[in-house]
C-alpha cells in the first residue's frame, strides 16, 4: 500500500511566502531574488513530504493554481496585453482590472476567476514541467498535480466585448462549454505529451468540480476528454473532493489510471462503493483523513476503513481527503491551548505523520498498532461540554427565529431616527491594519503594554478615523476595529469553548492569512465583546456609527468545528451569543448594528440537493442573531466574494434591513440578480471599490457602476460603499479611493434630487 499527499500549505512554518510575496510587491528586492526565495520554499516542501511514496510537485503558486492554469493555457484577456512574465502574472491578480476572486467551491480559499474570450488556447508556460526538473535537480522524482480540464473550464466565465470594451462575465453557456472544451483538450495533450518526453510516468489531475451537479452532457464531454488524454503518455489519476462524486458510475467508467474517492466529507462515496464495486485495473485513491478539519483521525477506523478498501481493488492509495492547504502548518509550535486540547489536534504535518503510522501499522508495525490504538481511546473521551448551554438552545421555539414588525414597517421607523439622505454611503467596518497598529496588539499580548497604554491607543486611533469619515462626508462611520485582528478571531477569543492559535496561519488568497479558531466545546458569552469601542466612537460624532458582529454561520466556516454534535446545534449557540451582544448594542444606543455573513455562499454544500437542510438552518442562525431586535434598530448584513446569484432568495429570507455586498470586479453585475425581487423589498449596498487591488477607482468607474445598479433598483434601496474592508489597504490609498467614492454619490444624489423636483414641478406625483 502506497501513500500520497497533496496540497501542503505553502504559507511556511514562519509564514515565509507571504513576507516574500509582499516584499517583492513592495519593491523591496529584485525578480531574481523573488523566485531565489521561492525555490528555497520548494526545497523546505521536499522536506516536509519525505516519507509519503508519492511526492507532487506544482503545487507552489505565487498567488493561486487557477490563475497558475489560466496562465498557462494562455487564457490571459487583452487587456493585460502580451504575457511578459510575472508583471502580467500579478496585474491579473492585484491591478485595477485584476480578474474576478470569489471563493474556491466551500471553502474559504478564494480564487482568481479566469476569462475566457475565444476558444483558442496555447501553452504559455509550462509550470509542471518546470517544477518536474527543478525537483529532479535535487534528487526527487515528483508527481505533477494540475487542475483538470473540466474544473478549469467549470470555474471560468465567457468574457464579452462591446466596441472594444468588456461588456459582461457570465459562466459559460452548454454550447459553449463544449466548444471551449475541444479547445483546450490539444493544449492539455501537449502537455501531458512534454511531461512523458521527460520521463513522468504519472499526473494527477484535480477534478473537484466533478463533485458539483454534473449535467449529463458535461459527463459525455469529460469521458471524451479524457479518453484523448489517457493516451499522451503519463498514466492519469484524477482526484476529486469535498464532497461525493455527483455520479459515481459515470466517475467509474472514465477512461483513466486512477480515481480519487473522499471518504471524510461525506458518506455516498462509500455507500456507492459498496453498492457498485470498483472498476478492475484501476488504482483507488482513498482520502480517508480530513483535509479540512484540525481533528486527529480515529485511526482505528481508519484501518478498518483502508481493510474494506482492499476488498474491492487491490492497488489501495491512502492519501488526505482533500488539499492540505485548508490546515495550518503543525500543533508543535502551539503553546497556549486549553489543556487536553493539542493531544486531539491534527495540522498538515501532523497529517502527514498520520498517514505514515497507517501505513506502518497496516504493514504490522507493532509500535505503530499501539499508537493506533492509544490515539482512538483519547477521542473517546467527552471534551468540551456545557450543558446549560445545551439547555438554552434546546429550549428555542419558532418566536426566536421571527422578527416583527415586517420590513416595511421596521423601514419607515429607521428612516424617521436616522434621517440619511438619498444613497447613503459608509464603509464596510474596518480601517487599515497598519504595522505599528499590529506591533502595538502583539505587545499587549505578550505582556509588554499596560491596559491603560493599549486602550488609550485604541481610542486615539477611533478618534483619528471618526475625524477622517466625517471630513470625507460619509453619511454612516464605524469606529474602524483598530482592536481586532480578524473578524472571527477577535470574537472567538471572548467566547468560551474557542480556542485560538498563536501560528495557526493559513491562505485565505494571494499573501492574506488568517487564523481560524477552533471550536471544541459548547459556546457562549461571558461578557459584552464590542459595546466599549463602538459606544465611544459614537460619542464622537452626530453622525450613526455601525456596531460590527461577525454572524453565526461566518464564525463557524471560517472556523475548525467539534464534529460530535449537529452543526446547526452549534451554529444556534453561536448565535444566541450574538444575540446577547446586539442587546447589550441596543441599550447603548447604537442605531445600526451590522452581522456580517462573508460564509453564507460558502457553506453551502456543492450540491443543489443538499442546499435545503443547510439553508434552513443557517438563515434561522441569522435570523436568531437579531429577531428580538427593536424595529428602530437597523440591522445590516455583509457578504462577499462568493457567487451569489443562485442564493438570492435565501438571502432575502435572512430578514436584514440593509444589505452590502461586492459589486467593483464584476462591475455591478450581482445587482441583476437581486432585480427579480420585489421592488423595494431589500436595500442593496452595492461594492464600488475593489480594496484587493491597490488601484484608485475614478469618480467616473463608481458612478458607471452605481448607473447600472440605479438602471435595476429604486434609489431609496441603495447604499454606496467599497465591497469589503479595508484593513489590508494603505491610508494613502483608500482616502482618495473613499473621496472619490463619495464624490460619485453626491453627484448622483444631486442629480436624482434635480430629477425628483422637475417631476414635481410638472404634477408628476
Amino acid at each position: 500500500m502506497r501513500t500520497l499527499a497533496f496540497g501542503f500549505p505553502r504559507l511556511g512554518e514562519q509564514r515565509q511566502y507571504k513576507r516574500l510575496l509582499e516584499t517583492f510587491w513592495a519593491g523591496h528586492i529584485s525578480e531574481e531574488d523573488f523566485l531565489h526565495g521561492i525555490a528555497e520554499l520548494k526545497r523546505e516542501r521536499l522536506q516536509e513530504y519525505q516519507g509519503i511514496d508519492l511526492i507532487p510537485c506544482n503545487e507552489l503558486s505565487l498567488y493561486d493554481p487557477m490563475l497558475d492554469t489560466a496562465v498557462m493555457l494562455g487564457a490571459i484577456p487583452r487587456r493585460f496585453g502580451a504575457y511578459t512574465g510575472l508583471q502580467t502574472y500579478f496585474a491579473l491578480a492585484r491591478s485595477k482590472y485584476a480578474l474576478e476572486l470569489t471563493k474556491w467551491f466551500n471553502t474559504n480559499y478564494h480564487y482568481l476567476v479566469p476569462e475566457l474570450e475565444e476558444p483558442v488556447f496555447r501553452l504559455v508556460q509550462n509550470f509542471p514541467l518546470e517544477d518536474v526538473r527543478f525537483y529532479r535537480q535535487l534528487g526527487a522524482e515528483t508527481v505533477p498535480s494540475i487542475i483538470g480540464p473540466y474544473t478549469f473550464l467549470r470555474l471560468s466565465k465567457r468574457a464579452r466585448y462591446h466596441n472594444g470594451s468588456l461588456a459582461s462575465i457570465a459562466p459559460l453557456t452548454a454550447d459553449e462549454f463544449a466548444e471551449f472544451g475541444t479547445a483546450v483538450i490539444p493544449v492539455y495533450a501537449e502537455l501531458l505529451r512534454s511531461l512523458a518526453a521527460d520521463g513522468v510516468s504519472l499526473a494527477l489531475l484535480h477534478e473537484p468540480a466533478l463533485a458539483l451537479d454534473v449535467p449529463e452532457e458535461h459527463w459525455y464531454l469529460a469521458r471524451t476528454w479524457y479518453a484523448e488524454l489517457s493516451h499522451q503518455g503519463p498514466a492519469i489519476w484524477l482526484l476529486c473532493y469535498y464532497d461525493s462524486v455527483a455520479d459515481f458510475q459515470r466517475y467509474a467508467d472514465l477512461p483513466v489510471a486512477g480515481l480519487g474517492l473522499d471518504f471524510v466529507s461525506n458518506t455516498e462515496n462509500w455507500r456507492s462503493l459498496h453498492s457498485a464495486g470498483f472498476p478492475t485495473g484501476k488504482t483507488l485513491i482513498a482520502g480517508i483523513v480530513h483535509g479540512r478539519q484540525v481533528w486527529r483521525s480515529d485511526l482505528r477506523e481508519c484501518l478498518r476503513l483502508i481493510e474494506a478498501l482492499h476488498s474491492f481493488s487491490s492497488d489501495v492509495v491512502i492519501a488526505p481527503s482533500c488539499p492540505l492547504f485548508h490546515l495550518p502548518i503543525t500543533v508543535a509550535v502551539e503553546n497556549r491551548l486549553p489543556p487536553g486540547l493539542a493531544e486531539r489536534l491534527a495540522f498538515a504535518r501532523e497529517r502527514l505523520a498520520e498517514l505514515r503510522l497507517l501505513k506502518a501499522a497496516w504493514e504490522g508495525d507493532q509500535g505503530a498498532i499501539q499508537q493506533v490504538e492509544a490515539t482512538s481511546q483519547l477521542l473517546r473521551l467527552p471534551f468540551g461540554r456545557n450543558e446549560q448551554v445545551r439547555r438554552r438552545v434546546a429550549a428555542l421555539t419558532e418566536t426566536d427565529f421571527q422578527r416583527q414588525p415586517p420590513a416595511p414597517e421596521r423601514y419607515r421607523l429607521q428612516a424617521l431616527r436616522l434621517q440619511l439622505p438619498l444613497l447613503p454611503t459608509t464603509t464596510i467596518g474596518s480601517f487599515p491594519q497598519t504595522a505599528d497598529i499590529r506591533r502595538l496588539r502583539s505587545q499587549y499580548r505578550r505582556g509588554e503594554l499596560s491596559c491603560e497604554d493599549y486602550d488609550a491607543t485604541i481610542r486615539d486611533r477611533i478618534r483619528h478615523v471618526i475625524a477622517i469619515q466625517e471630513e470625507l462626508g460619509l453619511d454612516v462611520l464605524v469606529h474602524g476595529e483598530f482592536e481586532r485582528s480578524d473578524m472571527v478571531e477577535y470574537f472567538a477569543e471572548q467566547l468560551e469553548g474557542i480556542a485560538t492559535t498563536e501560528h495557526g496561519w493559513i491562505l485565505s488568497y494571494g499573501s492574506r492569512v488568517y487564523r481560524p479558531p477552533i471550536i471544541y466545546g459548547d459556546v457562549w458569552r461571558p461578557h459584552p465583546m464590542t459595546v466599549r469601542e463602538i459606544t465611544y466612537a459614537q460619542s464622537l460624532t452626530n453622525k450613526p456609527v455601525k456596531g460590527m458582529l461577525t454572524g453565526p454561520v461566518t464564525m463557524l466556516v471560517w472556523s475548525y468545528w467539534r464534529q460530535d454534535i449537529p452543526v446547526e446545534e452549534l451554529a444556534y449557540e453561536l448565535a444566541l451569543a450574538i444575540a446577547d451582544e446586539v442587546r447589550d448594542l441596543e441599550a447603548a444606543g447604537i442605531a445600526i448594528i451590522q452581522i456580517d455573513e462573508p460564509a453564507f455562499r460558502e457553506g453551502a454544500p456543492l450540491k443543489r440537493r443538499d442546499w435545503g437542510h443547510y439553508f434552513r438552518w443557517a438563515t434561522r442562525a441569522f435570523r436568531l442573531c437579531h429577531a428580538h431586535a427593536r424595529p428602530e434598530t437597523q440591522i445590516h448584513t455583509h457578504m462577499c466574494y462568493s457567487e451569489f446569484n443562485d442564493i438570492i432568495s435565501f438571502i432575502a429570507e435572512l430578514d436584514f434591513d440593509v444589505l452590502s455586498i461586492e459589486g467593483s470586479r464584476s462591475k455591478g453585475e450581482i445587482v441583476d440578480s437581486f432585480a427579480a425581487l420585489p421592488a423595494g423589498s431589500i436595500r442593496v449596498g452595492v461594492g464600488v471599490y475593489d480594496v484587493h487591488s491597490p488601484e484608485t477607482p475614478s469618480v467616473d468607474d463608481i458612478e458607471a457602476i452605481l448607473r447600472r445598479v440605479l438602471h435595476l433598483l429604486p434609489a431609496e434601496s441603495v447604499w454606496v460603499n467599497p465591497d469589503c474592508g479595508l484593513k489590508t489597504r494603505r491610508w494613502e490609498e483608500l482616502i482618495p479611493a473613499l473621496h472619490n467614492m463619495v464624490t460619485a454619490a453626491q453627484r448622483i444624489r444631486q442629480q436624482l434630487i434635480r430629477a425628483m423636483g422637475k417631476e414635481q414641478d410638472n404634477g408628476t406625483p
